[in-house]
Order: C-alpha cells, then structure tokens, then sequence
C-alpha cells in the first residue's frame, strides 16, 4: 500500500483509498485492462468513480489509454517518468485476436516520426495484431 500511495503523491495524485486500490490492482495486471474489468474487480463500487480515477490517472500521466482496434480502451500503467505532463513511454502495443489480451510491447519503443512543418502530433499509437506467445502453444 505504501508503494501505490508515494506514486500517487509523487504523480501529483492525492491517495484516496479508492485510488490506492485501483493502482494496486493496475499493477498486478500481465496486460491492458478495459472499465469494464476494473469495475468487475470492484463489485461495490460506482463505474463513475472508476472512471474518475483513470481518467485521473492518464491525466497525470500515470496510466496511457490504449486503442487496440475492439472500440473498447484500454488502461496500462506507464513505466516512465511523466514529461511536462505529456506521456513519454512510445511504445508498441500487441492485440491478441484470439484471447483479445492487449500487451505494452515497452522495449520496442516507437522511433521519432519527423512530420512536415505546422503538423503538431498529440498523440501516436501503433498497435500490432496477431497470436499471442501464451495462444501459440
């Protein structure tokens, strides 16, 4: 519990308990995990606050929303250091197509993508679909 609520604070978070809990459970996940999942983990506990506290957590860049292509997001805890309030872990992601696990791929980073003048980016997503190393067997 210590560990979760210095990460809150040293985010910028303040640690309520919901917040605790909701990071305790983000780190036990192998993959991303849609709202659905969190609220199923928490039974008794209002979808909006869930909501809240991710959308709390991506905000202070502590979790990254994921688009793996279902129309469902999906969250993962960021295994950086937040940069001027901006994401700074680019790295691919993988959608398994037969156990619709997606996994942060970290050490594959994204490489800079140099884009024409005034083109602003806000946001880049690669995503790799296909079968798992566990449905491969």
């Amino acid at each position: 519990m210590k560990n979760s609520e210095k990460q809150l604070r040293d985010s910028g978070i303040r640690p309520t308990a919901m917040r605790i809990l909701v990071h305790q459970f983000m780190q036990d996940q192998s993959s991303a995990v849609s709202l659905t999942a969190v609220e199923d983990n928490f039974e008794r506990s209002d979808r909006t606050t869930l909501y809240r506290t991710l959308k709390t957590f991506e905000d202070k860049c502590l979790v990254h929303q994921i688009d793996d292509g279902t129309g469902i997001p999906k969250y993962a805890l960021c295994k950086h250091d937040a940069v001027e309030g901006k994401h700074g872990d680019l790295h691919l992601h993988f959608h398994c197509t037969q156990c619709n696990q997606t996994t942060c791929l970290t050490e594959h980073r994204i490489p800079t993508i140099s884009l024409p003048d005034g083109f602003v980016p806000e946001d880049i997503n690669m995503l790799v679909k296909g079968i798992c190393d566990n449905c491969n067997l």
